[in-house]
């Protein structure tokens, strides 16, 4: 058995061209700019690196990034609050809700106040339902990643067996 290391930071570059073609097609073809929205709670060190990340990226494929930096004694009434308003923002496309949150919010509640079509982790109930039985729905990004790169790399993945570190 021998092992490949597969270069992420480059299929990923690839894959972030790829996005910013789609989103020139979208502007162009329907005069639509996506929009992310992240939320981040409290000051986690990793999550801010994360969120940070995902905003520059955004906007470096050309789609909209609006984030919201919240204290970490926000209460969930606020936090529900802004998702809510979020849900119903026609510029806001895609909304992405930064865990861990801190030990007072409920996690579930919050995720599962996001639109399941605006849910891009894919972690709404209804989402994971759907995932479950095969249908379609949001697919949490860093497995389908995972795939996405494992098929580019090898093709067909029949009959493989891979480890992702």
């Amino acid at each position: 058995m021998t092992a490949d290391i597969i270069d992420g930071k480059a299929f990923a570059a690839k894959v972030r061209e790829q996005v910013a073609d789609h989103v020139t097609r979208l502007k162009q073809e329907h005069g639509i700019t996506p929009g992310l929205a992240v939320v981040l709670v409290g000051e986690d060190p990793a999550s801010q690196v994360y969120v940070r990340s995902k905003g520059k990226q955004t906007v470096e494929v050309g789609m909209n990034s609006y984030e919201h930096r919240l204290d970490a004694d926000t209460s969930e009434e606020d936090l529900l609050a802004i998702v809510d308003k979020l849900n119903k923002d026609p510029e806001v496309h895609g909304i992405l809700v930064q865990l861990p949150l801190p030990d007072h919010l409920d996690s579930d509640l919050v995720i599962n106040s996001i639109d399941p079509a605006k849910d891009v982790d894919g972690f709404h109930i209804s989402n994971v339902g759907l995932l479950g039985t095969g249908q379609k729905s949001m697919v949490p990004c860093t497995p389908l990643g995972s795939l996405m790169m494992l098929r580019d790399y090898h093709g067909s993945l029949s009959g493989m067996n891979a480890v992702v570190l």
